[in-house]
């Protein structure tokens, strides 16, 4: 096993700078997911740990020792991809043993590795056919079996769940998480799921055009954004955005936009001041609409058994709440909703940031 540094780490394709001189340590053990939108360089980092992207400044180093570079093969990490890149001819067993065998090992020694492997992922009763014959989470598991069988010091993941439906999506995150459980291996997990990323890593990072917006905890990075752009990246659904000033002449501070005026907690924002509030759908709820703060215009509502999905018009703007399975909704029904202004998200109007009181 191995920690992993970065510090200034820079990657550039001719003119254009891809990664920003990103600094950042990954502790032995730990499992760290990289998101981001497409395009924010948590692809090109992963690659770069792995030694398939050249670095162009800065330091990567692996368990101490400085790799910039160190071919691949040297680097003492395995990495599984997200289209599984299994040799069709050869059976599961074969696939799994390749790159051991690749090294020289004996068969004898090969042999009880792939079983042990197998076992662990529960595909032994598939080792001798070939990836044609299998189901896509089945072949994803013979990726990671033959990731798990070097032994490596670090696993690297590349959106490995991309290619499957939403059901085996959740029963492999779970083998996921029960392996990194089980091998106590550093894991660095890239995805545009942050589903993904939040119920696997231990910390999460927040890529946005190849600079770190924030790392942490995942629920640190749910109950803290520290700017909107991460408050509405975490969480699903996205959190609702409001914009608009600050109004204070009625004691209450509220926020004015439009016609509408939202009862603020202690809003760390001058009179006057441009701010955004954020309030995630699980924090709204059922109320009079009479007595309501918001009293948006339901448009679509999706039941989902366990709660109820309204998608909502709100003075021109678009708001989401997850409500009680039990509601009684209607298309263009004027609902209530109420919150706890302890719930709200503060930004900067302008730049983003978290607001907090002093």
């Amino acid at each position: 096993m191995a920690d992993i540094r970065l510090n200034g780490l820079v990657k550039n394709y001719g003119a254009v700078r891809a990664i920003h001189g990103v600094d950042l340590t990954m502790n032995d053990g730990e499992f760290v997911a990289f998101v981001g939108p497409s395009g924010c360089g948590k692809s090109t980092m992963l690659r770069m740990i792995a030694g398939l992207e050249e670095i162009s400044g800065g330091e990567l180093l692996i368990g101490g020792r400085l790799v910039n570079d160190v071919e691949p093969k040297g680097r003492d990490v395995a990495m599984v991809f997200q289209d599984y890149a299994l040799y069709p001819h050869m059976t599961v067993r074969e696939n799994i043993g390749f790159g051991l065998k690749m090294r020289g090992q004996k068969p004898s020694e090969i042999a009880p590795r792939v079983e042990e492997a197998a076992e662990i992922l529960q595909i032994r009763d598939f080792l001798d056919r070939k990836p044609g014959q299998l189901s896509g989470g089945q072949r994803q598991r013979v990726a990671m079996g033959r990731a798990i069988v070097r032994e490596p010091s670090v696993f690297l993941f590349d959106e490995p769940l991309s290619n499957l439906d939403a059901k085996l999506r959740v029963e492999m995150r779970t083998q996921i998480k029960r392996l990194h459980a089980m091998l106590k291996t550093t894991m660095v997990y890239v995805t545009h799921d942050q589903t993904e990323a939040m119920t696997l890593a231990d910390r999460v990072v927040v890529l946005r055009a190849g600079r770190i917006v924030q790392e942490g905890p995942p629920m640190e990075l749910y109950t803290r954004p520290n700017c909107r752009f991460v408050g509405e990246f975490i969480g699903s659904p996205q959190m609702n955005v409001f914009s608009g000033a600050v109004d204070r002449s009625s004691g209450a501070p509220k926020l004015r936009m439009g016609d509408v005026a939202l009862d603020l907690g202690e809003v760390p924002a001058r009179d006057g001041a441009k701010i955004d509030v954020g309030i995630r759908p699980e924090h709204l709820n059922w109320a009079d609409p009479e007595a309501a703060t918001l009293t948006p215009t339901v448009e679509v509502f999706e039941p989902l058994g366990s709660d109820t999905m309204a998608i909502c018009r709100l003075d021109g703007q678009e708001l989401t709440a997850r409500l009680s399975p039990d509601v009684d909704l209607r298309r263009d029904q004027r609902i209530g909703l109420g919150y706890d202004p302890a719930r709200l998200h503060y930004f900067d109007g302008e730049s983003g940031a978290r607001l907090d009181a002093a």
